[in-house]
């Protein structure tokens, strides 16, 4: 029996949205950095609490994934990317590590999910790297529950990870005013949606 629920949609679902995806090098020692320190502290210091539905929008390869399934125990872990290779990727490694995940292959601007659909929302930089950063945005607010958080990298963690290609890049909270600052922790910020 799998242990990996895997339901990726074809390339051609993906929205009819200008598609300026550009990947990221495979870099394992990043890869093992971001499983076992970076997830972790990350659920520590944002107080991601246990036995919610999550969503990793950009989840890639699946490398959050499985930390996300050990620590929080989640009623439904979900994982999205526009790679449909990454989501394959993703569904191998998730099938190896006995982590129970539903994958989709589409683009965060524009998902299949219901209003509402999840109490936790995270996202490890992709929003700073696609064009019309607001309908990504306005996106994850429409997914959360009210209460619901959307934890991600600040700047300060974007520019360490990629000086050159995150340069100039921020998000506009401004013009999602359902989304109020949470919390900050340096490397991680929290936005609770309050209506």
């Amino acid at each position: 029996m799998s242990a990996l629920t895997q339901t990726p949609l074809p390339s051609a679902a993906i929205p009819d949205i200008e598609f300026d995806y550009v990947g990221f090098a495979d870099v394992p020692r990043r890869n093992l950095m971001q499983e076992f320190l970076e997830v972790p502290a990350m659920v520590l210091a944002m107080g991601i609490p246990p036995k919610q539905r999550m969503l990793e929008v950009g989840c890639g390869q699946g490398i959050a994934l499985t930390p996300f399934f050990k620590l929080c125990r989640p009623k439904r872990l979900v994982g999205i990317d526009v790679d449909e290779f990454l989501i394959r990727a993703a569904a191998k490694r998730l099938h190896q590590k006995e982590t129970l995940v539903e994958l989709y292959c589409h683009d965060v601007r524009k998902l299949p999910f219901p209003d509402a659909s999840f109490d936790v929302i995270v996202d490890f930089g992709t929003c700073y790297h696609i064009s019309h950063r607001l309908k990504a945005l306005k996106e994850i607010a429409r997914l959360l529950t009210v209460g619901g958080i959307f934890v991600f990298e600040t700047r300060i963690n974007q520019f360490l990870s990629h000086p050159v290609r995150s340069f100039g890049r921020r998000l506009p909270w401004h013009l999602v005013p359902d989304m109020k600052l949470q919390r900050w922790a340096v490397m991680w910020t929290s936005r609770i949606k309050v209506a």
